[in-house]
């Protein structure tokens, strides 16, 4: 493919005009060129730094724009499968909301739909693609904090709007589906390994998740962590080893939360401090896709990947069914 890749949005989505349309725009190798929404006043957030766009009144006219090569889906999470097939089966690449699924098994079509249609399509998992996160793993693997004992986690934040989807069952609300990918993700990315066993208690209201802790033993460490959407806003990731520890400080939402540091934490007490203070991982994110679409090189977070954060997802929510 030559030139940029033309890029569409399903739905004025909150999430989508604050952050990944802009995204969208300022990433090279990108063009934000469409919008599809039934509401024109909608569109004009999008059009005040997007003066060009071109604004369809549904989803489907959209996706039979022959301009568009690439679709970024921000709608409800139990609208993401459904419409992921639908960009799939019309040719499109798919940059798709987390969670992707509701369920490890809905990867089974996602997979067989990406590979028939020839095209890119994946989870919009940003945080693998900045830098504190690349940096993180390269010390984990590389030894400097000696052997892996143990990782903490932890990601919070006070929602009690009932009209929020986070807080709808019917739309796949809940902690573990809105922000457990974080903390389960994180640490796969980072080691390179799968549970060998999980476990979780959660709080529940109306049918969602308010707070899981989990716990979990992975091969030569243990691991725990927690979300909440009803408590202070709180995020951080360790990983604790036998020489040394690693701290990320805004390990979610780099520069909305805090700004990106990575701290290692030596022998003797001293601590070595990296910081990421302009790195933008919604335009990173967006740049690692074009440069898949584009040069059909691997991309960074493939559907295998998801799935298997999806499936600690799972785990979770079934180990803390009870309550």
């Amino acid at each position: 493919m030559a030139g940029p890749v033309n890029w569409g949005i399903l739905g004025a989505a909150k999430f989508a005009r604050e952050h990944m349309g802009p995204a969208i725009h300022a990433a090279s190798g990108a063009r934000l060129a469409a919008l599809a929404t039934r509401d024109p006043d909608k569109a004009a957030p999008f059009r005040a730094f997007c003066p060009d766009l071109v604004v369809h009144d549904n989803y489907h006219a959209l996706l039979a724009d022959p301009v568009i090569a690439a679709v970024y889906i921000p709608l409800p999470n139990h609208m993401h499968v459904e419409w992921t097939l639908k960009a799939l089966a019309a040719g499109k690449h798919v940059l798709c909301e987390k969670p992707i699924t509701l369920r490890e098994a809905e990867f089974d079509d996602l997979i067989a739909a990406r590979d028939a249609a020839g095209t890119l399509a994946a989870e919009a998992y940003m945080i693998v693609h900045h830098p504190q996160w690349q940096h993180a793993r390269d010390m984990v693997q590389s030894g400097a904090i000696g052997a892996l004992r143990h990782v903490t986690g932890a990601v919070s934040f006070d929602n009690r709007d009932m009209a929020n989807i986070r807080n709808q069952a019917a739309s796949g609300g809940g902690g573990l589906r809105d922000i457990g990918v974080y903390v389960f993700g994180s640490t796969r990315f980072v080691t390179g390994q799968e549970p060998l066993s999980l476990s979780a208690r959660i709080d529940w209201e109306n049918g969602v998740d308010t707070f899981a802790d989990m716990h979990a033993t992975f091969e030569g460490f243990t691991y725990n962590a927690y979300t909440s959407i009803r408590m202070h806003p709180y995020q951080e990731m360790c990983f604790h080893g036998e020489a040394g520890l690693i701290r990320l400080t805004a390990p979610f939402n780099a520069g909305v939360f805090g700004e990106a540091r990575v701290e290692w934490h030596k022998p003797g007490l001293e601590v070595e401090v990296k910081r990421f203070p302009a790195a933008n991982h919604y335009v990173l994110q967006v740049e690692a896709f074009c440069r898949s679409v584009r040069e059909g090189i691997a991309y960074p977070c493939p559907l295998e990947f998801s799935r298997g954060t999806q499936a600690m997802i799972d785990q979770a929510l079934a180990s803390g069914a009870d309550g």
